[in-house]
C-alpha cells in the first residue's frame, strides 16, 4: 500500500475502528478429528458477527512465507513488510520504554536450556516467570565489553533484552538462535563485512553470559534475535489522520504500535482488562488496536485443546466489544500458528470486517472452512487497512 496515497486521500471523521488481532489465529485440521481449532472452537458470537460481515483470508507477507509477528502486525497496520522491515531487539526495547538512540543496537534475548553437550533443549527454558528471568538479568548487567555499554533489561517470562551503546556498531548480525531443538546455540555472526568487530563483542559478551547462567536451570543459556536500530517511520496520525491506540499487554505489541505512532495505553493481563480500557479511552480515540496473544503462545506450545480453549474465552468477551458499537470491527490474525505445528506458518489467515456499508456474504460461521466462501477471497493484509479506512467513510474519491 502507497502512505503517500493514504495521506492524500485520508479525510478525519468521527467514525470508530478496532482491529481486534487474535495472535496466530490462524490452523490446520487436528489429524483425529479433522477440524482446526476454530471449527472445533464453540465460538456462537463469533459466527453471528461473520454472517453479517465480508469474510476471508489476508496473507501477511507474500504466498508460502511464514511471518514473524513484527512484519505480521506492520501488515495489518497498512505498512509494508516488505519495505518497513524491522529488528524483533527495537520492538522489545520500545515496549519496555528503554530509552533507545539512533545509534543503538537492540537484539531480543530468551533464556533457554541446554544439556550437557550445550545442546538446546527447551527454547523458553519453560517460560520462566517473570521475576526468575529479572533476577538473571541482574547477573548480566555486570558485565563489561571494552568500549561499548551493554544494558540488559527483563520483558517478560523468558524474555530479556540487550542494548549495545557504542562508536561504530552495527546490527548487521544474524541470530543465534537456530529456532530447533538439539541444535547448539549458534555464534553470533555478521552478515556483511563491516560488521565483523560488533559481532565479534556480542559473542565475548555472550561467552560470560553463559559462565554466570551455569547452573541456573532451567535457564542455564541465552538466545539472541533480531538485531536491530530504531527506524524512522511515517506515523499512523499523520498518514492516516488517525488518533490510534495500541490496547497490548506483552511488551513487543506495544513497541510495534509505539514506532508507528500510536499511543501504547496501560492494561492488564486479561481480555476483559482490554475491553474495558477500550470503553475507557473510547472518546479520545478513533482507532484501536486490541491484541490477544494466548491464541498464538497456545499454538507455539503445540496445544491444540489450549489453542480451542483461548478461542472460545475469545468468543466469550466479544459481545461486550460489539456493545461499544464501533463504525468498522475487523477480527483476524497477524498471521497462523498451527498447534499441529508447534510454531509460524504460511497459512492464509482468518479475517473478517463489520460495517453498516459491508456487504454479508455467504459465511455462517467464523472458521476456516466457512471463510472459504467468504466475498473478500485472500488478499494482502496490508491492505486491511485501507479497507478500513473506507467503510469508516475516512478515504476521499481518487481522482475526478
Amino acid at each position: 500500500m502507497d502512505l503517500e496515497l493514504v495521506r492524500e486521500l485520508a479525510q478525519e471523521s468521527d467514525s470508530k475502528i478496532v482491529l481486534f488481532v487474535m495472535d496466530g489465529l490462524g490452523g490446520l485440521p487436528h489429524p483425529e478429528t479433522g477440524r482446526t481449532e476454530l471449527e472445533a472452537a464453540y465460538t456462537p458470537h463469533l459466527d453471528r458477527l461473520a454472517r453479517g460481515s465480508s469474510c476471508g483470508f489476508t496473507v501477511p507477507v507474500a504466498t508460502g512465507i511464514t511471518p514473524g509477528s513484527g512484519p505480521g502486525h506492520l501488515a495489518l497496520f497498512g505498512y509494508d513488510p516488505l519495505e518497513y522491515k524491522i529488528g524483533r531487539g527495537v520492538l522489545e526495547a520500545t515496549g519496555i520504554d528503554f530509552d533507545l538512540q539512533s545509534s543503538d543496537v537492540a537484539a531480543r534475548g530468551n533464556f533457554c536450556t541446554v544439556d550437557a553437550e550445550g545442546r538446546i533443549t527447551d527454547r523458553r527454558a519453560g517460560r520462566i516467570p517473570t521475576e526468575e528471568s529479572t533476577k538473571l538479568v541482574e547477573a548480566l548487567r555486570g558485565i563489561s565489553i571494552d568500549g561499548v555499554q551493554a544494558f540488559v533489561e527483563p520483558v517478560r517470562e523468558h524474555r530479556f533484552v540487550l542494548v549495545l551503546r557504542g562508536n561504530g556498531l552495527t546490527d548487521e548480525i544474524a541470530d543465534t538462535d537456530p529456532e530447533k531443538l538439539g541444535d547448539k546455540p549458534l555464534a553470533a555472526r555478521a552478515t556483511v563485512p563491516s560488521g565483523e568487530a560488533t559481532a565479534s563483542l556480542v559473542n565475548r559478551w555472550i561467552a560470560e553470559a553463559a559462565t554466570r547462567l551455569t547452573g541456573k536451570l532451567p535457564a542455564n543459556m541465552l538466545l539472541l534475535r533480531g538485531f536491530a536500530r530504531r527506524p524512522e517511520w511515517p506515523s499512523m496520525p499523520k498518514a492516516f489522520r488517525l488518533r490510534a491506540a495500541a490496547v497490548a499487554h506483552y511488551p513487543m505489541y506495544r513497541g510495534l504500535a509505539k514506532l508507528v505512532g500510536m499511543e501504547a495505553l496501560t492494561v492488564g493481563p486479561t481480555l476483559e482488562d482490554s475491553i474495558a480500557t477500550v470503553s475507557e479511552n473510547w472518546d479520545r480515540f478513533d482507532f484501536f488496536f486490541v491484541h490477544y496473544k494466548y491464541t498464538d503462545t497456545a499454538g507455539e506450545d503445540g496445544d491444540y485443546d489450549r489453542k480451542v480453549q483461548k478461542i472460545a474465552e475469545v468468543d466469550e468477551a466479544i459481545p461486550a466489544l460489539v456493545e461499544l458499537n464501533p463504525d468498522v470491527l475487523i477480527v483476524t490474525g497477524d498471521h497462523s500458528t498451527p498447534a499441529t505445528m508447534a510454531g509460524h506458518s504460511w497459512h492464509p489467515v482468518p479475517f473478517m470486517l463489520r460495517s453498516k456499508w459491508a456487504r454479508a456474504d455467504a459465511c455462517e460461521s467464523f472458521n476456516e472452512h466457512d471463510l472459504d466462501r467468504g466475498s473478500l477471497g485472500t488478499f494482502p493484509a496490508k491492505e486491511a487497512m485501507t479497507l478500513a479506512m473506507a467503510h469508516a467513510g475516512r478515504l476521499r474519491k481518487f481522482g475526478a
